[in-house]
Formats: C-alpha cells, sequence, structure tokens
C-alpha cells in the first residue's frame, strides 16, 4: 500500500496484454448507423431508414435479433492479444512538435502498443495480461528501427 508501481515491474517489451476499455459514445442512432440496414427505396411506406419488416406474426413480440434504434458506443469492450512494442521513460523520444493532437504532450512513463484501443484520447483504460495464452507465440524484444516525430498538425 502506498508504493509506487512502474510499468517495466510488471509487464515487458513483446509480451501479449489485453485492453479493456470503454469505445466512443455517439448517443442514440437508428438502425442503418448502428447496424448498417439498407436505405429503403423512395416508395416504400413512410420511413426509410427503419428496418422494412420487424418480424413475424407469431411469436408476436419483436425479437432481440431485429435491428432497433438504441444506444451506440460507449460500452465496455476487451481487445486481446496486443503486443507492447515499447515500454519508456524519457518523453522527448515520443513526443512529436506540438504534441499529439487532442492530447498534448507526453509527461511521464509510456507504452507503445500495436494496434487499436478502443476510446477516444484521454480515456482511463485498464491493461492486463491476456487471459488466453497463445502456445505458438514466444516473447522476445521487437526490434523498431523509426518513430517519426514530425509535427502531426502538418505544419
Amino acid at each position: 500500500m502506498g508504493k509506487e508501481i512502474r510499468v517495466r515491474d510488471v509487464l515487458t517489451e513483446g509480451e501479449l496484454i489485453d485492453v479493456v476499455g470503454v469505445t466512443k459514445g455517439k448517443g442514440f442512432q437508428g438502425p442503418v448507423k448502428r447496424f448498417g440496414v439498407k436505405i429503403l427505396t423512395r416508395k416504400n411506406n413512410k420511413a426509410r431508414r427503419a428496418v422494412a419488416c420487424i418480424g413475424p406474426w407469431h411469436p408476436a413480440r419483436v425479437l432481440y435479433t431485429v435491428p432497433r434504434s438504441g444506444q451506440m458506443g460507449f460500452h465496455q469492450r476487451t481487445e486481446y492479444h496486443k503486443r507492447i512494442m515499447v515500454i519508456g521513460e524519457n518523453e522527448e523520444e515520443i513526443n512529436p512538435k506540438g504534441g499529439f493532437i487532442r492530447y498534448g504532450k507526453i509527461k511521464g512513463d509510456y507504452i507503445l502498443v500495436l494496434g487499436s484501443i478502443p476510446g477516444p484520447k484521454k480515456r482511463l483504460i485498464r491493461l492486463r495480461k491476456t487471459i488466453r495464452p497463445s502456445k505458438s507465440f514466444e516473447v522476445n524484444t521487437p526490434e523498431i528501427t523509426f518513430i517519426s516525430r514530425e509535427s502531426q498538425q502538418r505544419r
């Protein structure tokens, strides 16, 4: 209790981790944006951005499998098997000129992960050792040849 834990104490470069985070919120959306339902033709009845048939007469209810409008985004998601490329302490090695867009400059320890991370910038995420370890994967330090530090603002 009360001790500072560094990333290097727990994780190593080249190791596989799971990333748990909350996705970007998009609010209340219809079935076209939420599920990719086709937009109906001009001659169709009333609604164009709705589902054409929401089910049979019996069972006399709408099944949960029918795409309907509702909340899109801001859901907890887990991404499995993300590889740690670099664990670093020196922020001069990673910060681009002018900082990262909508984030700023990194001022502490950092981790470079191969792949995408759920959620917007500055949202808290949880990193854990992978719970589905791959038997054929061997941990070795990846070789990174170049990290671009050019301005992300095209200036």
